[in-house]
């Protein structure tokens, strides 16, 4: 998944970095509010972890103009402020869920999976297709029971096809929840990556629409 991070402490936001990304996600950082919200209006993330208190423009006003634009992607602020009333405003202002500092990276990454589980319908951190079950708290694949050695590339991929199960996805939408810079973007490689998955999968995991892009199918179907 593509997720957001928004933190103005350079050593927490690394930290938060580091750990998202080896859960198997592509994650885009920032410290500053104006560009944060440059990004989130622009480029699609399944979930951002939004730090309230930043320079240039606060999480809640940002957090506002998403939601008035109807930017909705899962949202998890992070705030310093123990009352109440703070926590209430963040979920008001249209929030998922949030999490006071200091807190524990492990809970964090459990929030960030439930607020996933909620954005693909997915009931459980296992997500099942046929023989293939991709577990997202230990992010590892098994088919039929045996685990499946992938790259992170191929991980990253395959979730990506699993949450949306069923639906087309482009070369374009692949690559962008693929790479997190744009100059790194291109959407010629994903075929590549398609087809070193296509040789680890069942026949028939994942098909091609022709024009369109691909999609996963339940190849025990």
């Amino acid at each position: 998944m593509r997720i957001l991070v928004v933190e103005d402490e350079p050593t927490l936001r690394a930290q938060l970095v580091q750990a998202v990304a080896e859960a198997g996600h592509t994650v885009e950082s920032t410290g500053d509010g104006r560009e944060a919200h440059y990004l989130g209006e622009v480029e699609d993330f399944d979930a951002v972890v939004l730090d309230l208190g930043l320079p240039s423009l606060d999480g809640l006003s940002m957090l506002r103009r998403w939601r008035a634009a109807e930017r909705n992607m899962p949202v998890l602020i992070l705030t310093a402020r123990g009352a109440w009333q703070d926590k209430v405003a963040g979920i008001d202002a249209g929030a998922d869920d949030y999490l006071a500092k200091p807190f524990h990276i492990e809970e964090l990454l459990a929030r960030l999976r439930a607020l996933l589980r909620r954005r693909g319908e997915h009931a459980s951190a296992e997500w099942q297709c046929g023989p293939i079950v991709l577990d997202t708290r230990a992010a590892r694949v098994l088919v039929d029971g045996r685990p499946l050695q992938l790259t992170s590339h191929e991980f990253k991929l395959l979730a990506l096809l699993m949450q949306r199960k069923g639906e087309v996805l482009s070369r374009t939408e692949l690559s962008e929840h693929l790479y997190p810079q744009a100059s790194e973007r291109d959407s010629n490689t994903i075929e590549v990556f398609v087809g070193r998955l296509r040789k680890k999968l069942p026949a028939g995991s994942i098909e091609t629409v022709r024009g369109l892009g691909y999609r996963l199918a339940d190849a025990g179907a």
